[in-house]
């Protein structure tokens, strides 16, 4: 039985000792940048399919020439990402002499990344058609 006054404790006890460990940030960033590696596969997958449904269609159709070109920088930009990401995941956050390094490589990977999601919007706003679909004609209005 309880006795008036004593303080109860109704916090669950964590049955983990880990959890009860400081977070490592070198597994952290790792984690982080294996994730972003797997979100980055999937945009140049999509952008490869996108990239092909272009190319089938006749070079005259409107859109061709910027289509291309957009969908060509963004998989050229993805793929250095992808290289920056496995750089940055290889590498000890935890020595302080790289600190510095790894921190303008993220800084320059998160720029290019910004700048793949600005392309890809881009992208999506002159969209692609499939073959045997014409071009939607703009009308006045």
């Amino acid at each position: 039985m309880e006795s008036e006054g004593e303080i109860v404790d109704l916090q669950p006890r964590n049955p983990s000792p880990r959890r009860d460990l400081p977070i490592n940030f070198n597994r952290y960033a790792t984690k982080k940048s294996v994730s972003e590696s797997m979100l980055d596969v999937a945009l140049f997958m999509s952008n490869a399919t996108r990239l092909k449904a272009v190319l089938e269609q006749e070079p005259s159709s409107p859109y061709y020439i910027i289509l291309v070109t957009l969908l060509s920088i963004s998989l050229l930009l993805q793929v250095v990402i992808g290289i920056l990401l496995i750089i940055t995941a290889r590498m000890n956050l935890n020595e302080v002499s790289k600190q510095q390094w790894l921190n303008q490589l993220n800084n320059t990977t998160m720029v290019m990344v910004f700048l793949t999601v600005i392309i890809n919007i881009f992208i999506t706003a002159f969209g692609v058609q499939k073959i045997g679909q014409p071009w939607p004609t703009p009308r006045p209005y």
